[in-house]
């Protein structure tokens, strides 16, 4: 049999097990408007989701364009806030700005935060988990508008807040963020640590 019949035929299954061996990747669109505090999620032009969300208030907005996302981290904690849980995590810009869940959703839909995108956390979960599916690279996520009504920063004081003359003891406010819940299990000490 003469190599240029075979030629043909192997070269058409050669790309049709090329093509069909690669997984199809769709465009993913995350969408967030800064003045109506909402984010919608289109995927291949077809609008699958639309919620509230928080962005970044007066003197930490959240900045606006076009990024791509480049890190994603399942259970982040922030090192610059207090050690605030991060779920979900979609890192979109090299300062550290991310689209995560938050636990204090009684702020969803006010421009709150120190500059990241905060949604409810099943919310975060069901985003973190499409991004992976679709893959980072093609996705986008596009910021645009102005903060409306944005909360003033909370501003660190440098004194302790006066007491009355009879007050002892000054009690420090509780942390801003405190963790609701830990599914972690806990750390298992070695039996040789406790004494008899």
């Amino acid at each position: 049999m003469p190599i240029n019949r075979l030629i043909a035929p192997l070269t058409a299954a050669t790309v049709a097990v090329l093509m069909f061996g690669q997984a199809a990747y769709a465009d993913l669109l995350i969408e967030i408007d800064k003045s109506t505090q909402r984010m919608t999620v289109t995927v291949n032009g077809k609008q699958l989701y639309d919620w509230p969300v928080t962005t970044g208030a007066r003197g930490y907005d959240t900045p606006s364009g076009t990024f791509k996302p480049f890190r994603m981290e399942i259970d982040h904690y922030s090192e610059e806030w207090d050690n605030a849980p991060m779920p979900y995590s979609i890192f979109f810009t090299q300062t550290g700005n991310a689209i995560h869940g938050t636990y204090e959703q009684r702020n969803l839909g006010r421009a709150v935060s120190h500059g990241c995108v905060r949604l409810s956390v099943k919310n975060a979960a069901m985003l973190w988990a499409l991004v992976k599916q679709e893959k980072m690279a093609t996705t986008k996520v596009v910021l645009s508008g102005a903060i409306p009504d944005a909360t003033p920063p909370m501003v660190a004081r440098s004194q302790p807040i006066p007491l009355a003359p009879d007050a002892r003891l000054y009690r420090a406010p509780p942390p801003q963020y405190q963790r609701v819940h830990d599914d972690r299990p806990p750390l298992l000490t070695p039996f040789f640590l406790f004494g008899r």
